[in-house]
């Protein structure tokens, strides 16, 4: 699948876009903090990155730099800048049923 940018063929898309997730084993006020990696295996940098973050509801306070709400159920991620391969987005929240959030991509742009 191919992405129209700059009238050219950009070889990658939102789908290369990876959300990883995991228990860090720490608790802030009695709930579980989670780890999230927000990465790209496009070999073109990827930004203007939004995902779907439902409120990101935190008992932690969260890194505006990593992901900051637009309002609703949307965030932005590194604050739009882009995101290259081997340079991952990471940050914590801490979050109370036992399974994290879910944090779909919506739109991203390829810097090819």
């Amino acid at each position: 699948m191919y992405t129209e940018v700059n009238h050219a063929k950009a070889p990658c898309d939102r789908w290369d876009i990876q959300v990883r997730q995991a228990l860090t084993g720490k608790y802030v006020e009695g709930k579980i903090q989670f780890r999230v990696t927000i990465s790209t295996q496009c070999p073109c940098p990827q930004a203007e990155l939004v995902v779907r973050c439902f409120g990101l509801s935190s008992a932690l306070t969260v890194d505006k730099t990593k992901i900051q709400s637009l309002g609703g159920d949307l965030c932005s991620v590194a604050n739009g800048d882009p995101i290259a391969r081997g340079s991952p987005v990471v940050f914590t929240y801490a979050y109370a049923p036992k399974r994290p959030l879910y944090f779909p991509v919506v739109s991203v742009k390829t810097q090819c």
